[in-house]
């Protein structure tokens, strides 16, 4: 198991890469916990301080496909450097004027969000030229759904120490900081100086023309909800007499404990085969795994429940990236990696005003039942949507001019379906 990881590793530029984009993604995934700490600690109320974190995760929900059109039309460094620099001073500006005035401080929030670099996807699109291989590249993808796990643990922990040795406004400032450099540290290396993206066909769908794309990004939007849900579902439990906060900890880590696994099992061997048919599957078991927590156990038996529940998430993630390498228009590569970033943010905020009612009518085994929900419903696009996604890579639609794909590498020689961009 251990093989295909170590030789991921040393290759040249792949641990920078990584780290890179984890560190310039830490604003992000750390925001909406540092936005609400900090409007908390200048007065707001609870209602405000949740609508300055939704505005964030809205702007950046906008801001991340058109960042990444920009990527694919103007290179990595010109776009991500800038973007994250402006990001982080959206993000100062906030910490700096507090909540009064309140447009003032919106306004901050909005451009902090709407130009938070496109990283993600910038990785998923370098890995293949760096690393020319499929195998590898999948098992890249592995090791870059298990890091979001671990980010998104790791990332509040931040959060709270930087708050704990200087104060809320200290935290925003040092986390945003950080974003910058680790952005820095991607677009100066060698692969994201190389990279260029193929020549694209111009049109205002840009990567949205791609039938099988769209396909994707309908199951996706619906996993999001699952896990959007599944954080109030897990709140809502913990409250109902089992346990308060450890508990909710437990159930939460538990589900990321479980992904972990599962994404470094799937990326520790070779998969036969298209791997649109294994999204299917990953993404039935995904569903399946979420039913048994309706029946709300004990919280030892709940937080086992939680660890195979998450088994597959990374798996599908995984199979998510290479689906999405497969069928984005030529020259469009960034730009679909970041939609599937956005509709996976819509839906979770989505599955967290769903959840709700569901809870309210149900109690807590009514809300664990929006994640089965969201999950069948994602199982149900994929099915519906097979004859797309099993077609030729990159299909357009049947309006659309038709779109190229296998560009070459270095080396001049690709996979069939396996995209590099372009080098310099």
């Amino acid at each position: 198991m251990a093989t295909g990881y170590a030789e991921l590793l040393r290759t040249q530029h792949a641990v920078r890469l990584l780290t890179g984009t984890l560190v310039g993604r830490l604003p992000n995934a750390t925001a909406h916990i540092a936005i609400v700490l900090f409007a908390r600690s200048e007065g707001a109320g609870y209602t405000l301080a949740g609508v300055l974190a939704t505005v964030y995760g809205l702007a950046t929900a906008v801001g991340q496909p058109l960042l990444g059109r920009a990527v694919d039309l103007y290179g990595q460094p010109r776009v991500m450097l800038p973007a994250a620099v402006v990001s982080g001073l959206g993000m100062a500006a906030f910490a700096l004027t507090g909540i009064d005035p309140l447009p003032v401080a919106a306004a901050a929030v909005l451009v902090a969000g709407v130009f938070t670099p496109p990283l993600e996807g910038g990785l998923r699109a370098l890995w293949p030229s760096v690393l020319r291989s499929r195998e590898r590249v999948h098992t890249a993808y592995a090791v870059d759904s298990v890091a979001q796990e671990l980010m998104f643990t790791v990332g509040p922990l931040v959060v709270t120490a930087a708050v704990a040795l200087w104060s809320e406004a200290g935290a925003l400032l040092v986390i945003n900081v950080i974003g910058v450099l680790g952005a820095l540290s991607v677009v100066v290396s060698a692969p994201s100086r190389a990279w260029r993206s193929a020549p694209r066909e111009a049109h205002w769908l840009g990567a949205l023309r791609s039938p099988g794309l769209l396909a994707l990004l309908g199951s996706f939007l619906c996993v999001g909800v699952s896990l959007g849900s599944i954080t109030v579902a897990a709140v809502a439990y913990s409250d109902d007499g089992n346990g308060g906060d450890l508990v909710y900890a437990l159930i939460m880590s538990g589900i990321g404990f479980g992904a972990l696994l599962g994404g470094l099992a799937y990326g520790a061997r070779p998969w036969p085969g298209a791997p649109e048919g294994r999204l299917r599957a990953m993404i039935g078991l995904l569903a399946l795994g979420y039913l048994p927590l309706a029946l709300v156990p004990g919280p030892v038996t709940m937080t086992v429940l939680a660890c195979v529940a998450g088994l597959f998430l990374a798996p599908a993630l995984t199979c998510a990236f290479v689906v999405v390498d497969r069928h984005a228009p030529a020259g469009t590569v960034t730009e679909a990696f970041s939609w599937l970033v956005t509709v996976f943010g819509v839906g979770a905020a989505l599955g967290t005003a769903v959840v709700g009612p569901a809870i309210e009518h149900g109690g807590p085994g009514g809300g664990f039942l929006v994640p089965g929900a969201g999950g069948a419903a994602a199982l149900a696009v994929l099915l519906l949507t097979r004859r797309v996604l099993d077609g030729p890579p990159g299909a357009p639609g049947p309006s659309s001019p038709p779109v190229t794909g296998g560009e070459n590498d270095r080396n001049g020689a690709v996979e069939p379906g396996f995209r590099t961009g372009h080098q310099a």
